[in-house]
Formats: structure tokens, C-alpha cells, sequence
């Protein structure tokens, strides 16, 4: 238990470093230690929205939420994060694509971005940023099945069609990962029921209190100590080393 919750600790702090919520490397943990697979993504989930509420209620706060795009991405995302709370899932697929997930979140953290300035990317600039309201559906759907937020996903996305301004993007991930762990993890709770919501809180209760901490610490240590492409690289080391040994069984 001491191990996991400082495993926890750690990948909050990277995380939270990076503007994300951690929550696939969350699962992975959980998964690696051998605890009820159904119980992951409500632990999961909940330590997203711990994570990530600081941040966004920050980044409003600061102004730079484009919420007329941020609520429509979130809006469409959220019914189908709620479904895929409630969807069924058997083991072998849930570990699957919890590790694929897993691995393509670390080569998305590989990706480099220019921090582009809003009049580089005007509103609706281009075909590619229109359709961004089609990728928020089955982002939503796969953060609500496996216990992810989608916001790791997203911004890559947002960042290559130009969608806004590197701390629009970035404000509007953080709001994804929001809500979308909120009706994901409504849905999970619904299709698991008292006996595994009791399970999940006398598991994680220690969990939560080491990404609140560790939340804390990654957002000082972005503001004001290491390099954010350290912690990037840190970050994707950790969840495609994670991620590879839920692929390969070891």
C-alpha cells in the first residue's frame, strides 16, 4: 500500500507539472498491483478530479478559458464518457486498451509543440479545427470506460489544427479531464453498485490523499523549478514503461 501510494504521489506531481490528470497511469498502478480490474477506473476517476479541479478553477480564474469551444468539446464528450462508465468490460480487453493507452499517451508527451500566440490561431482556422467536436465523442467514451480523462489526447489534437493559443488549449484540457472523469465516474458507479463503490473508497482513500498532495507539488515545480520539457520526458518514460509491461504480462 506505501508503494502504490507513492507511486500515486509521483505521477500526480508529473502530471499535474504537465497540465494532465494522470489518470490512465492510475489504472495501470492499480492494475500492477493486483486488485479488482472493475474497481480501477472509479479510483481512477476520482483522483483525476482531484488533480485537474485546481488547475482549471486557475485557468478561469485567469481568463484564458475559451469556453464557447471548451463547453461544446466537453458537452459532446461527456453523455459518451457516462456510457462508456456504464459499459461492460471483460479483463483481458480493459487491460488492453488500458495499456495501449498507456503507450500512446507517452509518445503523445514526446510530441513537441511551439507555444503559439493567439493571432497565429485565429478561431475556427481550418477544416481540421471544425472537426474537433467529432474526436471529443470517443475520447469521452474511452475516458469513461477505463478511467481516463481524454485531455492527454485532446490537446495534441487541439495543438495540431491550430485550434487556439498553447494556454486556451491547455485550459480547455484541463475542463475536458474534468468533466469527463466526473460522468465517467458516475457511470461507473451506477453499473458497479454499493459493494464496489465501498471497495474503491476503502482502497483509494490513501491514493487520493497522495495525488492532492502530489498535485499541489507538480504545479509549483511547473511555475517555478524544473524545465516543463523535463518533466514532459519524465512523464512519458513513466507511463510508456507502465504501459508496456500491461501489454506484454510481466
Amino acid at each position: 500500500m506505501i508503494w502504490l501510494a507513492a507511486a500515486f504521489f509521483l505521477t500526480a506531481l508529473l502530471y499535474a507539472a504537465v497540465g494532465f490528470g494522470g489518470g490512465s497511469t492510475y489504472s495501470a498502478l492499480l492494475a500492477l498491483s493486483g486488485i479488482d480490474y472493475r474497481v480501477l477506473p472509479l479510483i481512477s476517476l476520482a483522483c483525476n478530479i482531484v488533480v485537474v479541479t485546481g488547475s482549471t478553477i486557475r485557468f478561469a480564474r485567469a481568463g484564458v478559458t475559451p469556453w464557447r469551444g471548451a463547453i461544446l468539446l466537453t458537452g459532446l464528450a461527456a453523455p459518451a464518457a457516462f456510457l462508456g462508465g456504464l459499459t461492460p468490460i471483460n479483463q483481458a480487453a480493459f487491460l488492453l486498451l488500458l495499456g495501449a493507452s498507456l503507450v500512446l499517451t507517452g509518445v503523445t508527451l514526446l510530441v513537441p509543440f511551439r507555444n503559439r500566440e493567439a493571432e497565429d490561431a485565429p478561431e475556427g482556422a481550418g477544416w481540421g479545427a471544425k472537426a474537433m467536436p467529432f474526436a471529443a465523442v470517443p475520447l469521452g467514451y474511452l475516458a469513461g470506460l477505463v478511467g481516463i480523462g481524454g485531455g492527454i489526447f485532446l490537446a495534441p489534437l487541439l495543438h495540431l489544427v491550430r485550434w487556439r493559443n498553447a494556454r486556451s488549449i491547455a485550459a480547455t484540457a484541463s475542463l475536458f479531464i474534468l468533466v469527463n472523469s466526473l460522468f465517467g465516474l458516475a457511470g461507473q458507479l451506477l453499473k458497479g453498485g454499493p459493494e464496489r463503490f465501498a471497495a474503491a473508497v476503502s482502497f483509494g482513500l490513501p491514493m487520493l490523499i497522495a495525488v492532492a498532495i502530489g498535485g499541489q507539488i507538480g504545479s509549483l515545480l511547473a511555475v517555478r523549478f524544473l524545465p516543463v520539457s523535463w518533466i514532459r520526458w519524465l512523464t512519458a518514460a513513466l507511463t510508456i514503461w507502465v504501459g508496456g509491461r500491461l501489454l506484454t504480462g510481466t
